[in-house]
């Protein structure tokens, strides 16, 4: 499925802020602007702000208050890491991120376990067959993750 094309880091910014909104959650965000600030270019000269082609680069930090406690890091490169309960999701395309959280705290999000090899794991589905799982160490099982689980 399609999700709506976020063109920048704001844009996204503003589509978790209606999200919180709409669930009723508290958000901090914290803004990177600059080659020089972002994480992802760590060699870029000293007191260069723009990138080669004389863009501003914008990275945005949010969090959001739980259960379950979410974070987002939003990179300049229309991609997001996505962080539920200590469980780290990389890669996720912008675009799929108000998706995700709707996902996560709409209920649709869940755990799933086996026995053999034993492990756990979060499935965060999002509408049109695209699914996220990440393995869950047994030490960062909150009380969110257990309750969410299926067998």
């Amino acid at each position: 499925m399609e999700h709506a094309h976020l063109p920048t880091t704001e844009a996204a910014v503003t589509a978790i802020r209606a999200l919180a909104e709409e669930f009723r959650l508290s958000v901090s965000v914290t803004d990177d602007i600059g080659a020089d600030r972002t994480s992802r270019r760590t060699s870029a000269p000293l007191f260069t702000v723009t990138d080669p082609d004389g863009s501003l680069p914008h990275e945005a930090f949010v969090e959001l208050a739980g259960p379950p406690s979410v974070s987002v890091r939003l990179f300049p490169e229309d991609d997001a890491k996505i962080t539920v309960e200590g469980v780290e999701f990389h890669d996720v395309p912008r675009d799929s991120v108000p998706a995700f959280l709707r996902s996560v705290y709409g209920g649709l999000a869940f755990t799933r376990g086996r026995r053999f090899p034993p492990g756990q794991w979060l499935v965060v589905p999002l509408p049109g067959d695209e699914t996220y799982k990440e393995l869950i160490h047994l030490s960062f099982l909150t009380p969110w993750l257990a309750r969410s689980a299926r067998r």
